[in-house]
């Protein structure tokens, strides 16, 4: 499918997909989500794809929210209807089988902070700058981030930003958690590339199995957690990967992962 609103390539297992709206700040609006859900669905059905990356386009903005020209001469049901259509593509990016890492490059503000918060981690550039400020609009967060920042940072810290609408430097969100590391903007991008291609080395059903158990794992109890990651251990002795990974290891050479079950 060609797509309009953004970029998407794939290369040596790795998935890129860049917001490609610069001039508005690659701000979210009906369309550019519509071609989101599509590429995810292409994400998820090709088996050669091993890790996404997101990123945005320009040197000012990962994305900058959802796109108020189109917001603002919204009514209540139409409000509900794009809360749900927002919501319905971050969580399709969440359940993606496969590790995802937002690269921000610049704003990550409301549905571009939420974004990145459905990513398994994020990596950002010194002008990051990372934010939930839909209350200034009279507004609250409609994709998400009620629910998915006060999982990463603790309800305390998520209150603040959300009540407060401040912006935060990536240096910030390095402190509190919501970030994993930060690199030069002229690093960014190679650097994500780097960890990408180190997971992309893997065996894609231990990784299908990790990610799940971990964020099945987060909204259970303990020893329910515990009884899905033996369930997973169990399935991963079933691949061929780990076959692979063991044999590989005795004897003494890098293991070569393929994927698929027994």
């Amino acid at each position: 499918m060609a797509f309009e609103n953004i970029l998407f390539t794939t290369e040596d297992g790795i998935a890129t997909l860049t917001f490609n709206r610069p001039k508005a700040l690659n701000a979210l609006n009906a369309a550019l989500l519509d071609e989101l859900s599509q590429a995810f669905d292409e994400v998820a059905e090709n088996e050669d794809v091993r890790v996404l990356i997101l990123t945005g386009a320009g040197d000012k903005s990962f994305v900058a929210g959802a796109d108020i020209t189109e917001l603002a001469i919204f009514g209540p049901l139409q409000a509900k209807a794009f809360a749900h259509k927002g919501q319905a593509v971050i969580s399709k990016l969440q359940v993606l089988a496969i590790p995802v890492i937002a690269a921000v490059n610049g704003f990550a503000l409301g549905g571009g902070n939420e974004m990145a918060l459905a990513c398994d981690f994020i990596y950002a550039s010194e002008n990051a700058t990372f934010g939930l400020p839909e209350i200034k609009l009279g507004l609250i967060p409609g994709f998400g981030g009620t629910q998915r920042l006060p999982r990463l940072i603790g309800a305390n810290r998520a209150k603040e930003m959300i009540f407060t609408g401040k912006l935060i430097p990536a240096a910030e969100a390095l402190e509190i958690g919501m970030v994993n590391r930060v690199f030069t903007p002229d690093a960014l991008m190679e650097e994500a590339l780097k960890t990408a291609r180190l997971i992309a080395a893997k065996g894609k059903v231990s990784l299908r199995a990790a990610k799940q158990t971990v964020n099945c794992g987060l909204n259970v109890d303990l020893a329910t957690g515990l009884d899905i990651e033996c369930e997973a251990f169990a399935l991963c002795m079933a691949s061929e990967d780990a076959k692979e990974g063991t044999t590989a290891f005795l004897e003494k050479r890098k293991a070569s992962f393929k994927g698929g079950l027994k």
